[in-house]
């Protein structure tokens, strides 16, 4: 006899090292690898550092913990581990969209971030074949051109990611998503420390260090701050569905707390080891540190392409980045997968299936806004953009810190403080703390980056 939508139980983690892999996965992707130790260069290096951890205990760790008791006490998708707990405390009705926010986000972001994943996996064989090897400035930058223009090959590596990703999602909980983390994570980091042994040796190591940790406290400006406030939350993947879902399946006896600070301190040592790799062959080769998504496809091309055992190198280094990919891409797409089980009534199979195809349909927006087709551009609020541009502004500009709002404003306030102790089980003083920030300080600086990215201030 098969079971009601609402008495579903997905499953759960082995243990609680296995919950910290998946979660850091989940968080470690594509952008942090490139992304996190530039705009740690570009902001005072060391002084920065101190900024972004500060802004990690202040509102990243709070936030999480709150996503994380949430999946926890609902055991269930997003959606409905949060209208679980608003029934629990009999609050509005209304808050259950809180969950329902970080599900369709986490959807629409894994909509493009496939397609940037099946770039990462096409690299994979461009560097093993030897596409690099000798290759000029304007031959790698023609060559990426060619790739993200063509839509039989952006939607061919594209499916690729969404096919092996649905059908790790369809083995279930341990069987899928845990072997898929317990290979991938590890396999990840051995990588990523060869790569930053391989750099230390054959790469500036000294420039690299100074520009990412020398503390100059004269480059820092309420802009820096405010870039600080925002990584520390977008680094984390909160309040995109990913932390309830995986708090859901969360042991019974593991600490949120502990596996939160935890998850927060393994996500920053991977951001800065990528630096490590990176960043020393970029000054060795006198290339362009800030060149964003064309660092990892046409710069750091152009040095594996001149340096010894640049070839093996390179293959390595996608590779990582395939990893880091995967991960992240399984974590945004089980939350839908666990809607459709539960209120559908689907199996695990037919809910990946279903998830992934839709996804595919989603992802032909961002290819053939890649590809420059002109249906692809809306013209809103007297701006022109591509429907790929849109909805990355959307979700990471809009959805993302309004859920996180939301979400520290309902545990914050709707959560009665003897269950959510009940929970966590800390001291008074520590409780009082923790909804104090959710109460108050992260709500406010979430606004403050919200206002930030939409332009306000």
């Amino acid at each position: 006899m098969s079971c009601k939508p609402s008495q579903v139980v997905h499953g759960q983690w082995s243990n609680r090292l296995t919950y910290v892999l998946a979660a850091t996965g989940a968080a470690v992707g594509l952008g942090n690898i490139w992304k996190f130790p530039y705009i740690m260069g570009e902001n005072g290096g060391g002084a920065f550092v101190l900024v972004y951890l500060a802004c990690i205990a202040i509102i990243g760790v709070p936030v999480m913990i709150a996503e994380v008791y949430l999946g926890k006490q609902g055991r269930q998708s997003p959606m409905r581990s949060v209208a679980r707990v608003v029934q629990e405390n009999k609050s509005a009705p209304a808050w259950r969209f809180v969950g329902a926010m970080g599900v369709i986000a986490g959807y629409l972001i894994l909509s493009f971030y496939a397609v940037v994943a099946g770039w990462a996996l096409a690299y994979v064989f461009k560097a093993a074949g030897g596409g690099f090897a000798g290759a000029s400035p304007a031959y790698l930058q023609d060559t990426f051109e060619l790739f993200v223009s063509s839509p039989v090959q952006l939607l061919s590596w594209t499916s690729i990611v969404l096919i092996v990703t649905v059908v790790v999602v369809a083995k279930g909980v341990q069987n899928g998503l845990e072997k898929a983390t317990r290979f991938m994570m590890p396999g990840m980091l051995v990588l990523l420390l060869f790569i930053v042994g391989y750099s230390a040796v054959y790469g500036d190591f000294t420039a690299a260090f100074n520009f990412m940790f020398a503390a100059d406290f004269d480059k820092l400006t309420t802009e820096s701050v405010l870039t600080a406030l925002g990584h520390s939350f977008f680094s984390l993947s909160l309040a995109s569905g990913i932390m309830i879902m995986y708090g859901a399946y969360l042991p019974k006896n593991t600490s949120i707390i502990k596996s939160s600070i935890w998850i927060a301190i393994a996500d920053t040592c991977v951001a800065l080891l990528a630096g490590l790799a990176i960043f020393p062959i970029v000054f060795a080769f006198q290339l362009e540190p800030g060149a964003g998504p064309g660092l990892i496809f046409q710069t750091l091309p152009l040095a594996f392409g001149q340096m010894p055992g640049g070839r093996l190198l390179g293959s390595l280094f996608f590779i990582m980045l395939v990893f880091a990919a995967f991960t992240s891409a399984i974590a945004l797409i089980e939350s839908s997968v666990a809607w459709l089980i539960e209120s559908k009534g689907f199996s695990r199979v037919q809910a990946a299936i279903a998830a992934g195809f839709g996804l595919w349909l989603l992802s032909l927006l961002s290819i053939f806004s890649f590809v420059g087709h002109d249906w692809t551009r809306l013209a809103l609020f007297g701006t022109s953009h591509s429907l790929f541009e849109w909805i990355d502004s959307l979700t990471a500009n809009v959805m993302l810190p309004l859920g996180g709002f939301f979400i520290s404003l309902f545990v914050g306030w709707k959560v009665a403080a003897d269950r959510l102790n009940g929970e966590l089980n800390i001291n008074t003083k520590q409780l009082t703390v923790l909804r104090v920030l959710l109460q108050f300080i992260c709500p406010l600086i979430i606004l403050l980056v919200f206002l930030n990215l939409i332009g306000v201030l």
